[in-house]
């Protein structure tokens, strides 16, 4: 089935040129743009797309805004940010705000259609200059991010796995090594529907809703 895509930003050339590049693939299909967050959030309710990929810097709202908003519905579609902004500060804003991933607008053609099927597939995907970003980043100082407070509560003590059992922690750690559920099955000797299983019982207790909030967190307590 093809992954179905709506395009957020507020540049009609930057639509037109997305439409044109993802629209190609045989398994994406572009159904929709947005000149705004507001817009997106619109159109996703009457189309429930798989994924919105949407740019930070719109009028009306803004694309994190539009993020939370998206990721506060029971329903809601994967958000990949593509923005020309790499900061550690909107990186983590995104992803603390539920987005499957962050990529650049400077970004290879090639890589971005990957990051589209991945990220629609539940998988996180950073750009590498934002994987730089976040690594370069004081970790100690994260928590001082405009918005982390709203980061869905997630524990910052000494310990935040603390409330996982042993088998979820290792679950855990190798999604923050960006594992896909196959991997990790075939590296536990487990089967895919029981590391689906211990993900589910992980996400409830530390509260959060994706893969890149988990990896967040369990990178930060290193």
């Amino acid at each position: 089935m093809s992954i179905r895509v709506i395009i957020a930003d507020d540049e009609s050339l930057m639509r037109s040129g997305l439409r044109l590049l993802l629209g190609a693939a045989d398994d994406i299909d572009i159904i929709a743009e947005a000149a705004n967050g507001a817009e997106a959030i619109e159109l996703a309710r009457e189309l429930s797309p798989d994924l919105i990929l949407m740019d930070i810097r719109m009028p009306v709202m803004d694309g994190l805004e539009a993020t939370r908003a998206l990721m506060a519905q029971t329903l809601h579609p994967e958000v990949l940010i593509l923005t020309a902004f790499g900061t550690d500060e909107f990186v983590l804003q995104a992803l603390r705000s539920g987005a499957a991933g962050y990529i650049l607008k400077d970004t290879p053609p090639e890589d971005l259609i990957h990051a589209v099927r991945a990220a629609a597939n539940g998988t996180r995907t950073l750009s590498p200059s934002a994987v730089e970003s976040l690594l370069g980043r004081d970790t100690t100082s994260a928590t001082g991010v405009a918005g982390a407070s709203n980061w869905n509560s997630v524990p910052i003590g000494p310990d935040p796995l603390e409330p996982l059992t042993t088998r979820e922690r290792e679950i855990a750690e190798a999604v923050a090594q960006g594992m896909t559920n196959a991997q990790v099955a075939r590296a536990l000797f487990v089967s895919t529907a029981t590391v689906k299983t211990h993900l589910a019982r992980i996400f409830y207790k530390l509260d959060v809703s994706t893969r890149v909030q988990l990896a967040l967190l369990v990178n930060e307590r290193r």
